[in-house]
């Protein structure tokens, strides 16, 4: 049993590495903008996030414009282009199937900007204070 929780582990540790290389991957071509797309190009576009299935075929892409702006934009010029990004990052990694890319919006910044207002309230402040 146990060499198959040791294979699992792997397996969990090689599905994160190969999602690190995509985030790497993309993060330099849209950094050089060599995607034929003027949105992306005039746009500064983060990639935060990428979570593979753990066979490796399908990729959830997490992204944020630079300040948020445009994101609705950034999001579809992204997805109208996905055939170019799988086709770069397949060439680039050299796995036997290049995952499908799924650009979605990163919210975790919005949600921690929600959770650091909650944290500024008076009430929750004073609550705060009192537990030191």
């Amino acid at each position: 049993m146990a060499r198959n929780e040791s294979t699992k582990e792997q397996q969990s540790v090689r599905v994160l590495k190969v999602g690190e290389r995509v985030r790497h991957i993309l993060s330099e071509l849209l950094a050089r903008g060599e995607a034929h797309d003027d949105v992306l190009r005039a746009t500064s576009v983060s990639v935060t996030e990428v979570r593979m299935t753990p066979d490796l075929r399908n990729a959830k892409v997490y992204v944020k414009p630079l300040m948020g702006e445009d994101e609705a934009v950034v999001i579809k010029a992204l997805k109208t282009n996905t055939a170019f990004f799988q086709r770069e990052v397949a060439k680039r990694l050299g796995l036997k199937f290049a995952p499908k890319l799924n650009f979605q919006p990163d919210e975790s910044f919005d949600e921690a900007s929600r959770i650091d207002q909650l944290l500024s309230d008076p009430k929750v402040a004073r609550d705060l204070d009192a537990d030191d």
